[in-house]
Parts: structure tokens; C-alpha cells; sequence
């Protein structure tokens, strides 16, 4: 081996994660990440996660889906679609294409944004995510579940076009290792969730969705979305890469250095 050979070693060994030297350009480097929430739920609930991705550098999003956080779309106009159409908007404004992370239904949201604009999405990653082949429909396919806590506890609201979850079975379903502090908070902000975007089915293709790399992390003591469940979805629509968490359903409350880390780790990679 020569010694510039093994020199050339020795810098790369230093610099696993590709960060550039002094002198060079960051950019290569960074990412633009766009955080997507799932149901109930609104941008806020990456509020822990942000900081730190922004702090290592990148560039980071967390919209409001229409009907969520902030956003005050009437429940009767919350779709499917103004959805997607809501992240493609999004997309649309970045420079470059980014990283999109989907948690939950946020699942299928990045999926059809992904159908819709497969230039904008360098990587798709799956949260404790629905991750939905073409013609599916979220409900159906989450009624075949059997260790999920939240369908056979939603309240439906009396027209039939919302839904909550039983206050009883928030903290094990969704929170189980969140701190007090956490749960209280996320209980005060949840909304009633729109049930027309998880009964329409999505429409993705092999030309636009299929090329877009996939990631799945796993979440190992949900009772949302059970990890026999998650499994069950990444094996028939395979992904690049498997990662998995020792968390309930909400890491990014739970654990949230360890998820940044792990996104971190994918922007880099």
C-alpha cells in the first residue's frame, strides 16, 4: 500500500459522515428535510426533532396538513388529496429535492407527494408509517391490525366525518414512553381527524413513487401501528434500509436525539 493510499484512508476513516473540511463547500453535506405528521396530530409534533437537524446544518419543514395545527380547514374540506397537494406545495419551494419523512397516515401522504413530485424526493422515510401500495385505502388495511389500540377505540363524531381517540387510551396508544410533561401537551393539542383522506384510496405508480428510494424505521413497542404490522407492510413493498426503535409510536417526543441522529445518518448517507 502506498502512503498515499493510506493516507487517503486514514481522512475518510476521519470523516465518516462525509462532513466537509475546512475550506470546503457545506452544502454537499446538508439536506432539506420535510416532516410529515399523522393523524390528529399537526407540524408541532417534530418540535423536538427540528432544533436538532437545524443544528447539524440542514434545512427543515413541518407543515400543518389542512385541518391540523394551525391550519383551520373545515373538516368537511380536508381530503385526501389537499393533502398531497398541501406537501407537493411545499416540495415546490425548495431548491433541491429533500428528504421526506412521513410518520403514521403521514405515511401515505409522502407516498402520494412522492407520486406527485418524484424530482423533489431524493428519500422517502416511513415513521411507524402506512406505507400503501397502489390502490389501497388507509382503513382497510389498518382494520387488518389486529394489536392496534386506536380503531377499536375511535369515537366518531355524530355525521360520521371525524373521529377522536378514547382520552383512556391516548397515553398507551400513541404516548406510552412520553413523559408526563408530553402527554399532557400532546393531549391539549390534538384535533378530530378528517376520516375522508384515510377512506380514499392512494394512486401510486412504478414511474414516479417506485423510483424513489425508501427507508423504513420500526418502532418496537407501538400499539398504533404494531410492529408485526409495520413489518408486514415493508416486506411486501421492500424498502433500502430497515432501522429500528426501541419506542412507542411517538419517538420524536421519546426519543427524538436518537431519531435526528438516524435521519441525520440517512442525509448523509
Amino acid at each position: 500500500m502506498t502512503i498515499l493510499l493510506f493516507l487517503a484512508i486514514v481522512k475518510e476513516l476521519a470523516n465518516p459522515w462525509g462532513k466537509a473540511g475546512e475550506g470546503e463547500e457545506r452544502d454537499a453535506a446538508m439536506s432539506t428535510f420535510v416532516l410529515v405528521h399523522g393523524g390528529w396530530s399537526g407540524g408541532w409534533t417534530w418540535e423536538k426533532v427540528v432544533p436538532l437537524l437545524e443544528e447539524a446544518g440542514h434545512e427543515v419543514e413541518a407543515p400543518d396538513l389542512p385541518g391540523h395545527g394551525e391550519d383551520r380547514t373545515p373538516i368537511p374540506e380536508v381530503s385526501f388529496q389537499s393533502y398531497a397537494d398541501r406537501i407537493s406545495g411545499v416540495l415546490d419551494a425548495q431548491t433541491e429535492p429533500v428528504v421526506l419523512v412521513g410518520h403514521s397516515s403521514g405515511g401515505s401522504v409522502i407516498s402520494q407527494a412522492a407520486e406527485q413530485r418524484p424530482d423533489k424526493v431524493k428519500m422517502l422515510v416511513y415513521l411507524a408509517a402506512f406505507l400503501l401500495r397502489d390502490g389501497e385505502v388507509l382503513l382497510s388495511v389498518a382494520a387488518n391490525d389486529t394489536e392496534s389500540l386506536i380503531l377499536p377505540n375511535l369515537v366518531m363524531s355524530e355525521d360520521g366525518s371525524s373521529a377522536t381517540i378514547r382520552e383512556d387510551v391516548i397515553r398507551e396508544g400513541l404516548l406510552a414512553d412520553c413523559s408526563d410533561e408530553d402527554v399532557k401537551r400532546a393531549k391539549s393539542r390534538f384535533v378530530p381527524q378528517a376520516l375522508a383522506p384515510f377512506a380514499t384510496p392512494i394512486t401510486v405508480t412504478e414511474d414516479n413513487f417506485g423510483r424513489v428510494p425508501r427507508v423504513y424505521i420500526e418502532t418496537l413497542q407501538d400499539r398504533a401501528v404494531s410492529p408485526s404490522f409495520q413489518k408486514e407492510m415493508y416486506e411486501r413493498l421492500p424498502c433500502q434500509k430497515v432501522i429500528s426503535m426501541d419506542t412507542s409510536h411517538s419517538p420524536f417526543f421519546s426519543a427524538p436525539e436518537e431519531l435526528a441522529g438516524h435521519l441525520e445518518f440517512l442525509a448523509r448517507a
